[in-house]
């Protein structure tokens, strides 16, 4: 199998290469169109800022890239934000893949810090990308943005308001949380991952 990971100057891609090894999987880093394009499956990372990275991806053509990608393709954290239509992160418009949008978490009137830093539970589970993976198991996300509610929400978790978790649509996924840094519930979402077939 080949896995590809894309490369857009997103900030965990060697946690991610390192969960891959854990696993027994091994995975190249690229931003070519074509290796993306013939690879089994695609993982998107991310970690940092929405207007920035989209522009990376616009400048190397990739955004139309990944849009067209017929294999499974899984986004972390801000690469699953990325797939969404916008986020109000220096009001960005996204790649649209999921309509849902992505807004900054409100903190006033709470005692919770934003961004929300560290374990919180999934629940109300779907997709396959779920699989064997156990109603409120913990996750460790990172982040300041969330992507709303919507119809094609497969994981909720809340943190001052229920949100996307995960998302789902055709051969594309997408989490919110960290999977290379969320213990059992990461591993085996991984796994589940991998061992999708391609359409």
């Amino acid at each position: 199998m080949v896995l590809k990971i894309v490369k857009y100057n997103a900030g965990n891609i060697q946690s991610v290469l390192f969960a891959l090894e854990r696993i027994g999987v091994e995975a190249e880093v690229t931003d070519d169109v074509e290796e993306l394009q013939s690879a089994d499956k695609v993982i998107f990372p991310g970690v940092g800022e929405a207007s920035t990275a989209m522009d990376y991806l616009k400048a190397r053509k990739l955004d139309q890239v990944i849009k067209e990608l017929k294999q499974p393709v899984l986004g972390v954290c801000l690469g699953m934000q990325l797939m969404c239509a916008y986020s109000e992160e220096n009001d960005t418009d996204c790649l649209g893949i999921f309509e849902e949008q992505v807004l900054k978490f409100d903190s006033s009137g709470s005692e919770l810090k934003v961004p929300q830093m560290g374990w919180n539970n999934i629940y109300d589970l779907k997709s396959p990308l779920m699989k064997n993976v156990k109603e409120d198991s913990y996750c460790y996300f990172v982040h300041s943005y969330y992507a709303s509610l919507g119809e094609h929400t497969i994981a909720t978790t809340n943190y001052t308001k229920p949100f996307s978790a995960a998302l789902s649509k055709g051969n594309f996924y997408g989490v919110q949380f960290h999977t290379e840094k969320s213990a059992n519930a990461g591993e085996q979402i991984l796994k589940n991952f991998i061992e999708m077939p391609r359409p």
